[in-house]
């Protein structure tokens, strides 16, 4: 049987939309957003309309009739915690996301649009490996602070969806291999895969620095400028993403600029570019003992994975821990339709969101 699946995944500044027929890619559609546009919306949910909108005429221009989809699969935003794989898009999924509370982010755009486009049609709407996917040890959770408990927040999307590929590749399955994934893009985060879990992981905000964030910084120099007076918390914010990183040094966050000032001979550009690989180095290595040292393969993936400058500086300080194997790319609507096509087959359950979280002390469970 043929199933042919709508996926969306809701960014920042685009929205990226493919349809499917089982594995094979039909067309893809990379909507960028300009700031006028954005500057139009007053939040997210304003941003709901225009993107529907768009993702309509992009089928429109494809000529693809909406009767044929067998399902539609949105990114997974900032839900509470929830486990990894599908979910039916419900109504109390969509509550958590329209009424809160929930930390504001494009992807939770993804359960709205796919509900928007499938319901009406009588088909479902599911999304998949949200990014608030949580697997982590109880052992993890812990931090110094009783009133923090750690969570997972990682690209788990792409990250799972690499692990699966770079198994199947060696004729094995995802859930009886080892990995240690780190997610290179405009954010970095690194994750621990053991027998198909996320069991640890380092977050984009507790690590190496990225293009645009700031990574991990001594936080006693933060609770100073924090209290100097010098900043606002938005301002705070805005350095630790969206202006921290190689942009705050260099001005830019295209690695490609960056990689060119090398060539130029810029000795700054240099050292910093080799400072984020060697933190991602250094967060590989601090995921090591989560799994005892037990790793099949360490994968580098996402957008700068394409850096051969970048991977070969990682590699080489860490492949003494297991082989490294380089998938670039995000391919997340890949991993959106295929983890929906698993669902469709019957070769996963889907689960049904229900939301337990209204109370401080529940959040944390």
């Amino acid at each position: 049987m043929d199933y042919y699946i709508l996926a969306i995944n809701p960014g920042s500044t685009s929205t990226k939309a493919a349809v499917y027929k089982n594995e094979e890619v039909l067309f893809v559609e990379a909507i960028n957003h300009s700031n006028e546009e954005l500057e139009k919306c007053k939040s997210l949910k304003d941003q709901f309309e225009m993107r529907k909108q768009l993702v309509l005429q992009a089928l429109a221009k494809h000529k693809f009739n909406l009767e044929k989809l067998s399902a539609v699969v949105g990114r997974g935003g900032q839900l509470p915690p929830v486990k990894a794989g599908g979910y039916y898009v419900n109504e109390a999924m969509k509550k958590r996301i329209i009424q809160g509370p929930i930390v504001n982010h494009a992807s939770n755009l993804g359960a709205l649009l796919a509900a928007a486009l499938a319901q009406p049609k009588g088909i479902p709407a599911y999304i998949y490996d949200a990014v608030s996917s949580d697997e982590l040890k109880p052992v993890a959770k812990v931090t110094g602070i009783p009133e923090i408990v750690r969570h997972s927040f990682c690209h788990v999307l792409n990250s799972k969806a690499t692990a699966r590929k770079v198994a199947q590749s060696q004729g094995k399955g995802y859930e009886a291999m080892n990995f240690i994934v780190a997610h290179l893009g405009g954010g970095i985060s690194i994750s621990a895969h053991e027998k198909g879990k996320i069991v640890d992981v380092i977050t984009d905000d507790a690590g190496p620095f990225s293009p645009e964030r700031s990574g991990s910084v001594p936080i006693l120099y933060i609770v100073d400028m924090c209290y100097s007076g010098e900043y606002s918390k938005k301002d705070l914010l805005k350095k630790l993403r969206g202006l921290g990183g190689l942009k705050a040094h260099l001005g830019t966050h295209d690695c490609r600029q960056i990689e060119a000032m090398i060539e130029q001979g810029n000795e700054q550009a240099k050292l910093l570019y080799e400072a984020q690989a060697y933190q991602v180095a250094k967060g590989i290595g601090e995921l090591a003992p989560t799994i005892d040292g037990k790793i099949d393969n360490i994968i580098l993936t996402g957008g700068i994975a394409y850096s051969k400058m970048l991977t070969d500086m990682i590699a080489k300080r860490v492949e003494f821990i297991a082989p490294v194997i380089v998938v670039p790319g995000e391919n997340e609507l890949e991993s959106l339709a295929l983890g929906a096509l698993r669902i469709l087959r019957g070769e996963e359950e889907c689960n049904e969101y229900v939301d337990r979280h209204e109370t401080k002390e529940e959040f944390f469970v």
